[in-house]
Parts: structure tokens; C-alpha cells; sequence
């Protein structure tokens, strides 16, 4: 952007997209902040301003990149059918950001003494959990009744898959998606809705 100051969130922007573009280029270890502030075109000094360590810069900038290319939440008008959705274009549109993070993860690890859990919650940010909608949506047609299931089992299709893409940093192949929606989650949600609502419940 020659010849034009850039100023609060949009030189931000514009400093988390060159961390991003950064790491994803010569990795964690590579990066300096000296670096990422040239390919931003900025002063070091600007960057220091705002994140003080380069682990911080890090996290920030895959939080930044995940807010900024969300992915598409279909409602195909059933449970199965939204599910099948969100989890292949999470396996589309996320493989790459997954490879990058997770290269990064040891890195963070070590530089910034957090745990994993920390670092996962510092990169969420707070913001909710794309399946939340589809939840809500499968509880308000009446598919489900979020009051009967644990967060365990609506984690558990998240959980698989995120494995699957951090072991093979590929695509998770729809035969994968297909036999964790329909051979697992769903017989597992039935099942503890059954369970919730049998006459022995509770005894």
C-alpha cells in the first residue's frame, strides 16, 4: 500500500495477513518479526506495539486467518446431511490451515510455555464452534434434544476427523466422513436419546 498510511484494524489486518503469509512461507522457527514486518512494508517497532513476543504474533495471526476465511455451514435440512456438509468443507477448505498450525504447535509449545489446551484456546478466541449451529438447527426442527446428549458425543465426529487431519495433513476422504457420521455419530445419538428417555433412566 505505497503511499498510503495504513491505520488501526486495517494496518493490523494487514500485519496478521504478512504473519500468516510469513509462517506459511519459511515456518515457525524461520520467522522473525523483523521479517514479517518487511513483507508487511512496516517498521519492527510497529509490531512490537501490539504483540510483544513472536509467539504472540503467532497465535494471533491463526486466529486471524481462521475469523477471516470461515467456512461455509449448509443446512441441508437434516442432521446427517448438515454434518456430512460441514465436515467436508472443513476436510476442503482446512487441511492446509491445519498443516500450517499444526507445524507451528511445537514451536508455540515451547516458546511460550502454554499447554495445548491454551494455545487451542487462545487461537479459537472465544468465538463459537461452527457444529454449534448445526446443533441448534437439528434441536429446533426436533431432530435431537440438545438436553439428552453429551458434549462428549457431539464432540466426538470433530474430535475423529481432526485426527485424522493432523496425522495425514490430507483431505479426510468422504468414505472417512461417511463412516464417522453414519456408523458412529448417529447410531451413538440415537442411542443415548434412547437411553435419556427409557423407563430405567436414572435408577
Amino acid at each position: 500500500m505505497a503511499g498510503q498510511r495504513r491505520r488501526g484494524e486495517e494496518l493490523e489486518a494487514a500485519l496478521l495477513d504478512a504473519a500468516w503469509e510469513e509462517l506459511t512461507e519459511v515456518g515457525f522457527a524461520k520467522l522473525t518479526m523483523e521479517s514479517v514486518a518487511a513483507r508487511a512494508r512496516t517498521g519492527v517497532a510497529v509490531l512490537y506495539r501490539r504483540w510483544p513476543r513472536k509467539d504472540d504474533l503467532m497465535i494471533a495471526a491463526i486466529r486471524h486467518y481462521g475469523q477471516t476465511h470461515p467456512v461455509s455451514i449448509e443446512d441441508t435440512g437434516s442432521l446427517r446431511g448438515d454434518m456430512i456438509a460441514l465436515m467436508g468443507a472443513v476436510s476442503d477448505e482446512r487441511h492446509t490451515f491445519t498443516a500450517v498450525a499444526s507445524a507451528t504447535f511445537a514451536g508455540l509449545l515451547a516458546d511460550s510455555g502454554l499447554t495445548p489446551a491454551e494455545v487451542r484456546e487462545k487461537v479459537m478466541g472465544g468465538r463459537p464452534l461452527w457444529s454449534q449451529e448445526i446443533f441448534r438447527r437439528a434441536h429446533d426442527r426436533g431432530e435431537i434434544d440438545l438436553g439428552l446428549i453429551p458434549q462428549a458425543v457431539l464432540d466426538m465426529p470433530f474430535d475423529l476427523m481432526r485426527h485424522d487431519l493432523l496425522m495425514t495433513l490430507k483431505r479426510v476422504p468422504e468414505k472417512r466422513i461417511l463412516e464417522i457420521v453414519d456408523d458412529l455419530f448417529m447410531p451413538l445419538i440415537a442411542n443415548q436419546e434412547k437411553r435419556a428417555t427409557s423407563p430405567d433412566a436414572g435408577k
